[in-house]
């Protein structure tokens, strides 16, 4: 298929979401928002922008019908390219598909164009949470706190594996939270459905918590996502990011300074070329995690729950290992002291199901 026959497909995939849905609601304005333009649904009002990125600008808005705050997406040229088709069709499927509390939810999609041909601009109406993950980083959580938003993290991630997706791009900027410490995981751009068994190809994410065996092209499995879980958690102990790579290299070296040089049985899984770089490395003692992660960085032991800095620190320590061989699963963590007080069968097992394809 070349590229132009792929693009018009996708387009013609996400028009019959984004016209079909609005066809009696096709009132519409438009506003400037920063460098864009949103030209909205009439029901929507107040709109605000809250964050850019790659993938698109979102705004705060008013939804008339629903009665309620919501998030509007503009994804950012969804169609110059094969790559920005897939991304676009991915999120929107992955967010249309997949079900559970700790997912973002998808409330409307449309466009305000009126053809096939004209097709250029597709928002997606999500829920409105109130905060992501780097302004919570800065405050001083207790371990209820961490560990709540940690278990909440995990049983998304559980859910998005059972449904065979792998998010490969979880950041603190991509999870989101309530004032009641309601956490949802959204963004969905690089997810990938996994095929069972295989190993899966290196993708572009944020290098800041980039899994070793993603820095070292290894390719890599469902506990890719625990790696920048650990990251994230260690963020949230620390107030700042654990491996602040300036690129691919820089972040291999922050990874071993502070973790080690991995074992001849690591390295021996490396292609040749990457195992004479590692190998041709200074070699690294690493440190204990109590050395990374003192107590004094640490809430209060928790009398209510008997949750301790220990139990982070250990949780910590069987996240952030190198061999993903040797890295907890997300079904371990969940079950791990500082995780299971929270633990409710109904949010660790909903049915995970891709309801389409």
């Amino acid at each position: 298929m070349t590229e132009r026959t792929f693009l018009d497909a996708q387009k013609a995939v996400i028009e019959d979401f984004a016209m079909n849905k609005n066809k009696r609601e096709r009132e519409f304005y438009s506003l400037d928002v920063g460098d864009s333009t949103f030209t909205v649904l009439k029901r929507y009002q107040n709109l605000r922008p809250i964050g850019s990125g790659a993938q698109g600008i979102v705004c705060s808005a008013y939804d008339q019908n629903l009665e309620r705050n919501v998030a509007i997406k503009k994804l950012s040229r969804p169609f110059q390219n094969q790559t920005h088709a897939k991304r676009a069709y991915r999120e929107l499927v992955l967010m249309k598909c997949v079900n559970h509390k700790n997912i973002i939810g998808l409330l409307n999609v449309f466009t305000p164009q009126k053809s096939l041909e004209e097709f250029q601009d597709v928002y997606l109406v999500m829920e409105l949470m109130d905060a992501n993950l780097c302004q919570v980083i800065q405050m001083e959580l207790d371990h209820e706190r961490l560990s709540y938003l940690l278990y909440q993290t995990l049983c998304g991630i559980k859910h998005l594996h059972a449904a065979g997706i792998i998010h490969r791009d979880l950041k603190p900027s991509n999870i989101v939270v309530k004032s009641d410490c309601t956490l949802k995981i959204l963004d969905f751009g690089l997810a990938r459905t996994a095929a069972t068994g295989l190993l899966m190809t290196p993708y572009v994410v944020t290098r800041y918590y980039r899994a070793p065996e993603v820095i070292l092209g290894m390719g890599y499995q469902a506990n890719v996502d625990i790696w920048s879980v650990g990251c994230i958690l260690a963020e949230m102990v620390r107030h700042k990011i654990l491996f602040p790579g300036r690129d691919y290299i820089d972040q291999w070296n922050k990874v071993i300074e502070q973790l080690g040089t991995p074992s001849q049985d690591f390295l021996m899984k490396l292609n040749q070329s990457v195992r004479t770089y590692v190998e041709n490395r200074p070699r690294y003692a690493g440190y204990s995690f109590e050395k990374l992660f003192p107590d004094v960085l640490f809430p209060a032991d928790s009398d209510h729950n008997k949750l301790k800095a220990s139990q982070a620190r250990d949780l910590l320590s069987k996240m952030l290992v190198i061999d993903a061989s040797k890295r907890i699963s997300v079904d371990e963590a969940l079950q791990h002291p500082y995780i299971n007080v929270w633990y409710d069968p109904a949010e660790v097992e909903a049915l995970a199901t891709l309801f389409c394809h």
